[in-house]
């Protein structure tokens, strides 16, 4: 991805924080980032000469008191501060990402719902002029098509006039630009194997989502390229002794990652326990599922032409059914660590570096040499707000 704003970043070095790097957490620790991209990073106080040599070129951020994460990799948010994908309109989509950014998210796949064709096209094009570093925001990955070849019986808050069987041709269309990174559809749907083979042939990820699927047609579609479950417990067959069915299928398979909506509400905590404990440190991946209400005032929430209310931290339809969420990744983080006891480095995994994995990101989601510098600050030994947010070498956001 070209570094926003044409020219390279300068220095920034960041040290006294607890460090959570790939070979562990170090506290404290250092880490430096020059040219969009981290240079070194170790345990301990930084190296005098770097210290010196940052200092007249750049930046130093005091991190003692904070947590250094890698920036976190949402690959499942419709909208936020009052856009959504579904709009269709590029400057709202920059609006999304520099919300996001203040929570944490340096890279993020902005999600569809089901729609009409012409909808969907116009959502995906947009999304195709924005795509990359967004100044002052979280780069903009591509695009992510939750829908519209979804079982019905599984919508869930999804407009039922928009779904459809699942079409090759459709899906050759939407594909053909190469900005869909992440496509959710319900496997046991007839057509769906014909669109997994193609989205498998391009490089897209597949996951199952508001699905019926049974034990026996997700270990179909785990042989046939699936790989990803979308907001596991929600929007899916759950779990029986006798059929185990989608949730069963998404604990055990270990092929299968599984998304995870941590707001407290879409899944209870002793749920997130099992998630975890089944999954582990590899198989969890945290998304706000955030919809355009996410840091807006409570009141009422358009979606897609539908009245929606947000209240008390959820975004309901009338008849009561949860409409995506108003979660922020730094939130998600939080509540998965209390319900989890999970560490600094399973956090760093779940919030950002089994979503770069799924989509085959080698330089995101992880604090290494080489890597991208995307980097999340985090108050209070973590527990408390986002303190500085980088995006491949930039600050787009610091807490004053």
């Amino acid at each position: 991805m070209p570094v926003a704003g044409g020219e390279a970043p300068p220095p920034l070095l960041i040290f006294g924080a607890a460090v959570a790097a790939v070979d562990g957490v170090w506290s404290p620790g250092w880490l430096v980032a020059a040219g969009g991209r981290i240079q070194a990073l170790g345990p301990g106080e930084a190296p005098g000469g770097v210290r010196t040599e940052v200092r007249a070129l750049g930046s130093v951020v005091d991190g003692r008191g904070c947590v250094l994460l890698p920036g976190f990799v949402d690959v499942h948010v419709h909208g936020g501060d009052g856009a959504d994908a579904m709009d269709a309109d590029p400057d709202g989509l920059r609006r999304m990402a520099r919300f996001h950014a203040t929570h944490g998210v340096t890279a993020l796949v902005p999600t569809t719902w089901s729609a009409p064709p012409a909808a969907l096209d116009a959502a995906v094009g947009a999304i195709a002029e924005v795509v990359g570093p967004v100044d002052g925001g979280a780069t903009i990955l591509g695009a992510h098509l939750e829908g519209p070849w979804i079982n019905p019986a599984r919508a869930g808050a999804q407009d039922a006039s928009g779904i459809r069987l699942p079409d090759v041709a459709e899906a050759r269309r939407l594909l053909g630009g190469g900005m869909v990174r992440l496509v959710a559809l319900a496997p046991e749907m007839p057509g769906a194997g014909d669109v997994i083979a193609e989205c498998r042939a391009r490089g897209v990820t597949v996951s199952a989502g508001h699905t019926e699927a049974g034990w026996d047609e997700m270990v179909a579609a785990v042989g046939a390229g699936v790989r990803h479950v979308t907001h596991t417990f929600n929007a899916m067959a759950g779990l029986g002794h006798r059929e185990p069915a989608t949730v069963g299928a998404a604990l055990a398979l270990p092929e299968l990652r599984c998304e995870l909506i941590a707001d407290g509400r879409h899944v209870h905590p002793g749920a997130m326990a099992v998630l975890a404990r089944a999954k582990g440190p590899g198989g969890v991946v945290l998304i706000s599922d955030a919809v355009r209400a996410a840091g807006l005032p409570d009141g009422e929430v358009d979606l897609g032409g539908r009245a929606a209310q947000h209240c008390c931290g959820a975004v309901r339809l009338p008849d009561g059914r949860l409409a995506g969420s108003v979660l922020t990744l730094d939130g998600a983080v939080r509540r998965f660590a209390a319900a989890t006891g999970w560490g600094w480095s399973d956090l760093a995994r779940a919030a950002a570096g089994n979503a770069a994995d799924a989509l085959g990101l080698t330089t995101k989601g992880r604090l290494a040499a080489g890597a991208d510098a995307d980097l999340v600050l985090l108050g209070d030994d973590g527990a408390g707000e986002v303190v500085l947010t980088v995006v491949e070498g930039r600050i787009v956001h610091h807490r004053p």
